[in-house]
This record gives C-alpha cells, structure tokens and sequence, in this order.
C-alpha cells in the first residue's frame, strides 16, 4: 500500500502562487519511476476533478482550467518519489481541497479518480479576490 502525504496549501490573494508537494512511500522498487501520480481537486458543493498528472511514461496532463498556470512534476532522484505542483495567477475558482492520489500505471490524459487506488487526505487552498 502506498501512502501518500501532501502540503504546501494555504491563503494567497488572486494573482499569487502556491506549491504544493506529495511525498509518496511504500511501494517497491520497480513501480518508483513509473508510478503514476496525480493531483485533484474538490471545491466545495462541487464534485472532484483531475487537475494534473505525471504519467507512467512521465509525461504531464492537464485540466483545461489550469493549462498554463500549473505545473506538475515528480521528482524520482529521491527513495521516495515526490509530486509537485506549481500553481501560478491563482484564482478564486482555484479555491479546493487538493488531493494526491497514485496507481501503478495510468496514461493518455487524467485518469478518473475512481481509478486511482492511493489517496492522501488533502490539503486546502484558499484564493481570496
């Protein structure tokens, strides 16, 4: 089982940025590269939505809402690989608990959230006008 640990969330003004990282441990060697990680998000009232993904063949993938004001990547120099997510010109609407999830292989786009098998418990972000 892998467990997964974000952070970085916080409060910024529109127009700033945040960080957010996801320490991932737990699985064996041959999954560490490959293993796909993924960041979500839920608003609230509102239903969880693919934001960004590093896929089993390391390429990115991206919620047309964020293109060009996200990042992600993922770190495997470490033991434990580490997912991150640059979010640039935040806005309101970017206000949501973000979650990592991971699963051994996903790729060709954002993977549903019902196929992720690792979640970790979230960290918010609040984007003030």
């Amino acid at each position: 089982q892998v467990q997964l640990v974000e952070s970085g969330g916080g409060s910024v003004q529109s127009g700033g940025s945040l960080r957010l990282s996801c320490a991932a441990s737990g699985y064996t060697s041959y999954t560490s590269t490959d293993y796909c990680m993924a960041w979500f998000r839920q608003a609230s009232g509102k239903e969880r939505e693919g934001v960004a993904v590093v896929d089993s063949y390391g390429r990115t993938w991206y919620a047309d809402s964020v293109k060009g004001r996200f990042t992600v990547s993922k770190d495997t120099a470490k033991t434990e690989n580490t997912l991150y997510l640059q979010m640039n010109n935040l806005k309101p609407e970017d206000t949501a608990m973000y979650y990592c999830a991971g699963v051994l292989y996903c790729t060709g786009g954002l993977p549903a959230d019902s196929s992720m098998d690792s979640w970790g418990k979230g960290t918010l972000v609040t984007i003030s006008s």
